[in-house]
């Protein structure tokens, strides 16, 4: 009963937080459609990279355990398509080296994961050890984009085109992930539980910034010297 209640909310508030991913996309799309010079200003192409792995690796975990869980893979794969269009978007802003690496790295984790849930059965007795040691991988690659991101916003005093409510949405989240993940028991709940928490800590700390970007005298200075 547990399980479905929590599995309920938290597909709730995925679609919530997707709705977040959602209006950061938009709102690349409305700065560029203002003729902004920058775009995708401080947004962190390591920080989205790493989103999309985290989105991606709850994926793969999701059709890998032993019971195929829908809460956790069609949300996350939705998830995953909109935070890749975000990396197009920046690609198409910055035509960086990294920002042509990163739009490749994803594109050929996709098609991997498409592939792996198309003939899932056949490795089913591997797949779940991989998953898992893929979330903690992902895990630690997701602290260290989002640390990117704050670094960037606390060194030039603003949030740019970063939009609030993104973070805000996918807090909602992952609160709810680490409920419903505890109801699959921490045997099998466990990775989840750990990189929701990482996720959410990140996103406490973006949200403070906002705040900090708006009233400290330094960040004043930094963002009038950019």
């Amino acid at each position: 009963m547990w399980y479905n209640f929590f599995g309920a909310i938290n597909t709730l508030f995925i679609f919530v937080s997707l709705y977040g991913v959602y209006l950061q996309l938009r709102k690349l799309w409305l700065r560029k459609a203002n003729g902004k010079e920058k775009v995708t200003d401080v947004l962190s192409q390591n920080q989205f990279t790493m989103s999309f792995l985290a989105y991606f690796s709850f994926f793969v975990y999701g059709y890998s355990i032993d019971i195929f869980n829908h809460y956790i893979v069609w949300p996350r794969l939705i998830a995953s398509v909109l935070v890749m269009l975000i990396l197009v978007e920046m690609w198409k802003d910055r035509k960086s080296t990294a920002s042509v690496t990163s739009l490749v790295l994803v594109s050929v984790c996709f098609t991997l994961g498409i592939i792996g849930l198309a003939f899932n059965e056949s490795f089913a007795d591997h797949s779940k050890q991989v998953s898992t040691i893929l979330i903690m991988i992902i895990t630690l690659l997701l602290a260290q984009g989002y640390t990117h991101q704050i670094k960037l916003i606390i060194s030039s005093g603003k949030t740019g085109a970063i939009d609030i409510r993104m973070s805000q949405f996918i807090l909602m989240m992952d609160m709810s992930t680490i409920a419903f993940a505890m109801t699959m028991g921490l045997a099998q709940g466990w990775p989840l539980i750990v990189l929701a928490t990482v996720s959410g800590t990140t996103k406490i700390i973006i949200m403070y910034l906002f705040h900090w970007a708006r009233v400290s005298p330094v960040a004043k200075i930094r963002s009038e010297c950019d």
